[in-house]
């Protein structure tokens, strides 16, 4: 029993250091161990068997480590979505010329989203949005959509979390919500970022769920909040296209 345990744990920090790669793209032995707060002759240990399966790279002239191919190989076996993002995605860069902003589109994954696809703006101030990124449901335009059409399951389990950030009243938070259905987008000023703007709205598939969130950020000074919801009804327009792409 002991032993299964203690294998479960092994797995368990190994994932861990994976997940390091998610923000950089290259790691040294003693940022990974600060990150998973593990002791470096244990993360040492777990890196040599990372390498060795594949997993991740490390740069002999550098000491640092990058993905390995492995991982690359696993992405091409990802559900259909991901194929549906490759679809979307012409569609996405039509809304950021039109725009002129950063475009991204996300699913939720249990109280968190996941960025699965995202054009840059090609304006010389922009909002860089990077693929794969995962933040809360608490907070963010994309965030309050995905929540709004979650299970209530969803909502309840994201209000009872202990990483509810204390800034945020949850009675704020539901009537917040309740506005996202009614209006059907939502718009964040500031509210994750320091002078970042957002807005997005629900993307709902051609089955009627909720699938995913599409939004359209960017710095403050051209995302006023008047702008914010005038782009919403071309966001929803958007949407609508797209979501007729999806099963």
């Amino acid at each position: 029993m002991e032993d299964r345990k203690l294998t479960v744990r092994a797995v368990e920090r190994a994932l861990d250091i994976l997940l390091c790669f998610t923000q950089d793209s290259d790691l040294g032995l003693t940022e990974i161990a600060s990150k998973i707060d593990l002791h470096k002759s244990t993360v040492h240990r777990l890196l040599a068997t990372l390498e060795e399966k594949g997993f991740l790279i490390r740069n002999p002239a550098t000491e640092k480590y990058r993905l390995g191919i492995r991982i690359w190989e696993l992405s091409t076996h990802l559900p259909t979505f991901d194929e549906s993002a490759a679809v979307l995605l012409p569609s996405m860069e039509r809304l950021r010329d039109r725009l002129g902003e950063t475009v991204s589109l996300y699913l939720r994954d249990g109280i968190e989203r996941v960025r699965i696809q995202a054009v840059q703006s090609q304006q010389a101030i922009r909002r860089v949005a990077q693929i794969g990124a995962r933040l809360p449901l608490s907070v963010g335009a994309s965030s309050k959509v995905l929540a709004a059409y979650a299970p209530s399951e969803v909502l309840r389990e994201l209000l009872e979390s202990p990483e509810w950030p204390d800034y945020v009243e949850k009675d704020v938070y539901k009537d917040q919500l309740n506005e996202i259905i009614r209006l059907g987008y939502a718009t964040s000023f500031e509210e994750r970022e320091p002078g970042a703007a957002a807005v997005a709205v629900p993307v709902t598939g051609r089955s009627g769920n909720v699938i995913a969130a599409l939004s359209l950020s960017g710095p403050v000074s051209r995302l006023s909040r008047d702008t914010l919801v005038e782009y919403a009804a071309i966001l929803k327009e958007a949407a609508s296209e797209m979501g007729m792409m999806i099963p």
